[in-house]
Formats: C-alpha cells, structure tokens, sequence
C-alpha cells in the first residue's frame, strides 16, 4: 500500500534520491524546497523550515495532495563553513535555525498526524562530522550532532505509539558539492576512508529507505553510518 511520504530539502543532492527511492516503491511522495525551481515530475512545495507558517502551509498541501505524512525525511540542511574565530553569530544561528531547529518543526507537525494513525517513521540526515568533528564546521557539526540527542528522545516518547525516530549520518557522498573540491582535497579525504571512495546518493538512499521499511520496523533510536568507515569507533 502506497504511504505518504515528505523529505524536506528534496529537491537536490541526497534529498533527491531518497525522494526518487521512495517513488520507485510505490508511494506517494512530495518535497519541499526553498528556492528556486524543483524537479518535475514530483509534488513539490516551496518551503523554509525556518518560517513555521511558511512550514504549516506546506504541509496542509501535502496532507491534501497524498492524505497524512507516514514518513518523514528531515534532509533541509545549509552550511556556512568558517573557522571558530571568524564565524559570526548569524552564520551559527543560521546553520542551527535550518539544520537543527527546522527538523525539530518538521518532526513536531508531522507527529501530529502520526499519533493519530499510531505509526509514522521519522528519519534525520546528519552527517559524519556530528561524531567526528570538522575544523571549519562547528556550526553544522553542533546542529547534525544534536539532531541524535533529538532523535533519541522523540523515540523514547512516541515509541509505545509505533512512531520510529532514527538518524542516517553520511559520510563524503558524490553530490554537486563535493565535485567542487580541490582535487588535492578529495584525495586527502579518500585517504581516510576505508572503502577508499565518495558514497553515491543512492546509497544513502537505500539505507533511508530500510529505516521505512517493514526491515527497520523494529529499529529506533538509530544512528547508522554511511561513510564507507570514515568515522569508525565514534
């Protein structure tokens, strides 16, 4: 039976691919996006996680479109990459408004709906460097870290209603924006990574759609790495 799916931030990247994984099974699913023009040939809401008002249209347009939100992606996410002594308090709060505070909102509105079914799956993309740090990236490492502490407890308090709460943290994946690293920089990272290479979105994906699968029915409070090793042992 088609679910109702929604990933935030689904127009590109990663976002993008789950979006795409979960239309080949079937199910009814739409995006959000905050500029821009989405990819055709999916239901796309123009959305900024920061603005709730701007959040509870969009979802009032899915509910309509495709009934009640079954699985939520939280995937909407910026960066703003400086070091300690240069960021400045908008590029964290920026960072932690979008990355963290905006997956708070979207997991707050589409639980609603979920109570009342007694079952959903919410599913948050962190990332690596939430367990292992990244010299330039306090911001985004402090906001995709809290995202587990956040996870973990809405599992504890909406598990005995069947609502799973889980994270996938991505390592370096194949995305427009790792194709604009140095050459000499992505070498330097591969080093690193056991499996020796960059994951593709579709990887990431697969492992998204397990978490809402009947094969992750039983799994919450997850973190689940898809960094080819790069983070092993955090």
């Amino acid at each position: 039976m088609a679910r109702s799916v929604l990933v935030t931030g689904g127009n590109r990247g990663i976002g993008w691919e789950v979006a795409q994984a979960f239309v080949a099974l079937g199910d009814s699913v739409a995006i959000t996006y905050r500029s821009g023009e989405p990819p055709a040939g999916i239901f796309a809401v123009r959305a900024d996680v920061t603005d709730p008002e701007s959040l509870d249209a969009a979802f009032s347009a899915v509910e309509e479109h495709q009934g009640p939100v079954e699985v939520l992606v939280a995937n909407a996410g910026i960066t703003r990459d400086t070091l300690l002594l240069r960021m400045t308090d908008d590029d964290f709060d920026a960072v932690v408004q979008t990355n963290l505070v905006g997956a708070f909102r979207v997991a707050k509105r589409a639980s609603k709906g979920m109570l009342r079914m007694k079952r959903g799956r919410l599913i948050f993309i962190s990332s690596v460097v939430a367990m292992l740090g990244s010299a330039g990236q306090t911001n985004y490492a402090a906001a995709k870290a809290g995202l587990i502490g956040f996870a973990r407890s809405t599992a504890r308090e909406l598990g005995s209603r069947g609502i799973t709460a889980n994270v996938v943290a991505p390592g370096f994946v194949e995305t427009d924006m790792t194709a604009e690293l140095p050459e000499e920089r992505r070498k330097q990272i591969m080093d690193q990574i056991p499996l020796g290479r960059f994951a593709t979105p579709q990887e990431v994906a697969s492992v998204v759609t397990f978490l809402a699968g009947d094969g992750g029915a039983y799994v919450t409070g997850a973190v689940i790495p898809v960094d080819g090793g790069l983070g092993m042992g955090h």
